[in-house]
């Protein structure tokens, strides 16, 4: 029988040639998401899927593919899918650890330095043609002599610390794994409690996972507890935040603004989510800057994502463990 490879988005055409040899391969040919229903309709009888982050696997989707044996995420969260219900089938679930971090912190500190320095209000000032020279005007903040702190210390945010190492910034983080002490040595990051993170940090970066103890981990009561003026900047998941706790955080002005990548309505596995972005938030425009989930947006580096993630279908189609596995099932 011969297999088939369903790219549910599209890919360099080097990812395509790469899988070819071990079957029919049939790609996204366009910038746009299949609806549900067309994905479906591809993958009734295929062997493998390169999935992406609109993707939302369920146990309803994995019984209308019976001949399914992986899902490689071309992504490090998979939060969108349910991996119990993939080992209960059989299917391999894979991700790529490691090759989204730089970029992702990378474009954490253009947001951070975007917003705290009014680089788009700027922007706009000028293409409204309201520039007649240097004027007092748009006086932002630096990052020079901030705290800023880390929910969640992994790679990202070390990426970030080590980038920032030398701008003279104090690190504060909380998670509930110490990093070691070499690390927090070389960082110069010292780990407290969440409440301690909240009220001395003034930039906040929240970089957990994303699961049901997670969700809006930054409600209300704990935006209300950041210091006042401090800056929120979000690269991890949409939901870690509840977006109308910050709009109306933003409108009092307890808040000094928001960045983000990611956002509520991305965050297929919640049934509650939003279906759009906050109005009140979107407009909110001299306070926020937004960017339209751009964390990997690297051309090479999504290349070498998407070359990952065919390797691991390669790996599980040569009877390996692929190298990228997040469950162990049996078929």
């Amino acid at each position: 029988m011969t297999r088939k490879v369903v790219i549910t988005h599209r890919v360099h055409d080097e990812i395509v040639a790469r899988l070819q040899p071990y079957g029919t391969v049939i790609a996204n040919p366009t910038r746009d998401t299949w609806p549900r229903a067309e994905v479906l309709a591809r993958m009734r009888d295929a062997d493998a899927m390169l999935a992406f982050m609109p993707d939302s696997i369920d146990a309803g989707f994995l019984e209308r593919c019976p001949r399914l044996s992986i899902i490689a995420g071309a992504l490090k969260g998979c939060d969108n899918f349910d991996v119990a219900a993939c080992t209960r089938r059989g299917v391999w679930l894979t991700i790529v650890p490691e090759l989204l971090t730089v970029p992702t912190a990378e474009l954490a500190i253009a947001l951070m330095l975007a917003l705290m320095r009014h680089v788009p209000s700027g922007d706009r000032l000028i293409r409204g043609g309201f520039f007649a020279g240097w004027r007092p005007t748009l006086y932002g903040s630096g990052l020079t002599g901030k705290t800023i702190g880390l929910i969640g210390a992994g790679a990202v945010g070390q990426a970030i610390a080590e980038r920032l190492a030398s701008w003279g910034m104090r690190f504060i983080y909380c998670d509930p794994q110490a990093l070691p002490a070499e690390v927090d040595a070389r960082l110069r990051m010292q780990r407290v409690d969440l409440p301690q993170l909240l009220a001395d940090a003034d930039v906040v970066l929240p970089l957990t996972p994303l699961d049901a103890s997670t969700v809006h981990l930054l409600d209300a009561e704990r935006l209300r507890r950041m210091k006042r003026n401090a800056f929120l900047i979000n690269v991890g998941r949409g939901s870690l935040v509840d977006e109308d706790a910050v709009a109306d955080a933003l409108e009092r002005g307890d808040l000094g603004g928001y960045a983000a990548d990611v956002f509520e309505f991305e965050d297929w596995a919640r049934a509650d989510r939003p279906r759009s972005i906050s109005p009140r938030l979107l407009g909110l425009t001299d306070r926020t800057v937004f960017t339209p989930h751009l964390g990997s947006a690297v051309d090479d580096v999504r290349r070498a994502i998407a070359l990952e993630a065919a390797d691991n279908i390669i790996d599980a189609f040569e009877g390996r463990r692929p190298r990228g596995a997040v469950n162990s099932p049996r078929r």
